[in-house]
């Protein structure tokens, strides 16, 4: 029985836990989970995203909730990396999926509207996404290589509520690496923001 228990032991520590530091469900160097067909608005028209239709060479999805002040204070931040990515095969993503009043496709159709969002942005009301990326916090985000491979996961900033000028962004270095042909080198951060609202099971 020992020599069981103790096969099974030593079996546990060889297998990789599929789990990154922070993040419980999904680990660096992990294919990113496909998702297809989110009802979504992009620059006031409807629309729907799918993983599987980015031509980019690097895509960063976040996850966010329109009720949060970390992603209120985020926001003009999203709109300046898209701009400053333009032409760059960069795709950035904004999904919602939070059971929360203020996070659903109406309101963030008026999200978008108010805030000239310059991204694609989109509500699971099934929460499959968020739950199949392990998101726990809004915002969170994910930055997937030409291959749709995690490479960084985790905050923009340390403290997404003051940004003090010349803080680094993570998310932009990974972004910045990739495109160069590089490696990533902070790979994970802890996710800053909101919990995520998920409906119970």
């Amino acid at each position: 029985m020992r020599m069981f228990v103790s096969g099974l032991v030593a079996l546990a520590l060889a297998v990789p836990a599929v789990a990154g530091e922070y993040n419980k469900t999904v680990d660096i160097g992990q294919k990113a989970p496909d998702f297809s067909g989110i009802p979504a608005t992009y620059k006031g028209q409807d629309t729907s995203i799918s993983l599987s239709d980015a031509e980019e060479e690097v895509v960063v999805l976040v996850f966010l909730g329109n009720h949060c002040p970390y992603v209120v204070a985020i926001e003009d931040h999203l709109n300046d990396f898209v701009e400053n990515y333009e032409g760059k095969s960069v795709k950035l993503i904004g999904v919602s999926v939070n059971d929360h009043p203020d996070d659903k496709l109406p309101q963030i159709k008026e999200w978008v509207k108010e805030n000239s969002s310059l991204y694609a942005y989109g509500y699971d009301e099934s929460q499959e996404i968020g739950r199949k990326y392990g998101s726990t916090k809004t915002p969170e985000f994910f930055v997937l290589d030409k291959d749709r491979t995690i490479r960084y996961m985790g905050a923009m900033y340390r403290n997404p509520l003051k940004v003090e000028p010349g803080e680094t962004n993570f998310v932009a270095n990974a972004v910045d690496a990739l495109l160069a042909g590089e490696e990533v080198e902070v790979k994970e951060t802890p996710a800053i923001g909101c919990g995520v609202v998920y409906k119970r099971k």
